[in-house]
């Protein structure tokens, strides 16, 4: 049903002082003019209009048929039974069909209760594809957690708006004492909405890594409740309640903290350097996999231009002349027992 189909309640006016007064005057006549109830009570014609108006429409004024303009006052009773007699019957109908819908859902119970097993196990992962929703959920996870939220962010910086939004609701899960760790990639750390919210919710006590590949984008809530992205659709989520898939999934986030490096406030020469050297170590490894230039920058967070920059670094340091030589040196040196080693391409730390 629809909230349009549900009738508005009944408004019916409260009675004023005057309009009170205005029916003890009428009560002691047996008729009267609107100008006599002015002139004796001593209102003007408008507030006397308005008195009479309330009383019309409780009922408890009617007019006179053989004196124009005249009215008369109807007994308290009768004015109840004239204007309460719709509403009851509204009443009474409404009723009926309360007692009706309720004894047909009623009788559903036994096969609800039949499929509540069914149902508990259908209900530890579900698939939410609106992004309003996956994020009014995220807000209300937020809102219930009370120990420790996880999360991990691929994909290198995050728009401004998303921050902003996450700002706000992470400030207050910290003001709370909720415990936060956060996982993004290198390339996070030279976006400058990025630095700006690291370094508001490290002041609450947050605390903030990066790892250079192997991030899948999720967030775990007190250990118990875990989103995942869907991979192809930004806008789905799953929503997973089921005990050793969220303990799984804090397991990899524990792993991938563990490897990875402190967000810093401030770049070094020697930081930016490493964080060079890594990123292109893992551009080895995913070349030789075969992979394609815009699939590695979405792995590593960077813009295609970026890594681009860095495959070019890549194919100048092994000597390939073509991206498809580079692919069959880079098989070499991951292709067990090759003479060439990782060490020898000049790609280990």
């Amino acid at each position: 049903m629809r909230s349009e189909d549900i009738l508005e309640p009944f408004s019916l006016p409260q009675l004023s002082q005057t309009a009170c007064n205005a029916y003890i005057y009428a009560a002691n006549r047996i008729q009267f003019l609107p100008q006599e109830l002015a002139r004796d009570l001593g209102l003007t014609p408008e507030v006397a209009s308005e008195a009479i108006a309330e009383l019309e429409a409780l009922c408890l004024l009617q007019g006179v048929l053989d004196a124009p303009g005249a009215l008369a006052p109807v007994a308290p009773e009768l004015a109840a039974a004239q204007l309460l007699a719709p509403m009851e019957q509204h009443t009474r109908t409404w009723q009926l069909t309360i007692d009706r819908t309720r004894s047909q859902l009623q009788s559903l119970i036994p096969q609800y209760e039949a499929s509540a097993a069914h149902r508990k196990r259908a209900e530890v992962v579900e698939l939410v594809t609106d992004l309003a929703a996956v994020r009014a959920f995220i807000q209300d996870a937020a809102n219930r957690c009370t120990m420790e939220v996880l999360t991990s962010q691929p994909g290198g910086s995050r728009p401004k708006d998303v921050l902003d939004e996450a700002k706000l609701r992470d400030e207050e899960m910290l003001r709370r004492g909720v415990a936060m760790r956060t996982i993004y990639q290198h390339s996070a750390r030279f976006h400058q909405p990025t630095i700006d919210y690291v370094k508001r919710v490290s002041e609450l006590g947050a605390r903030v890594r990066t790892a250079g590949d192997g991030l899948m984008r999720m967030l775990i809530f007190d250990a118990t409740v875990g989103i995942v992205e869907v991979p192809d659709d930004p806008s789905a989520a799953l929503i997973i309640r089921e005990p050793n898939i969220v303990g799984f999934m804090r397991a990899v986030f524990e792993r991938t903290w563990l490897r990875a490096s402190e967000f810093p406030e401030t770049h070094s020469r020697e930081q930016v350097k490493a964080l060079s050297d890594e990123t292109k170590e893992v551009i080895v490894s995913l070349l030789a996999e075969g992979m394609d230039d815009q699939s590695i920058a979405r792995r590593l967070g960077v813009s295609a231009r970026t890594c681009q920059r860095h495959i070019s670094e890549v194919m100048n340091r092994i000597g390939a002349k073509s991206r498809f030589q580079a692919g069959y040196l880079l098989r070499d040196v991951y292709r067990p027992g090759s003479e060439l080693s990782r060490s020898q391409a000049g790609y280990t730390r």
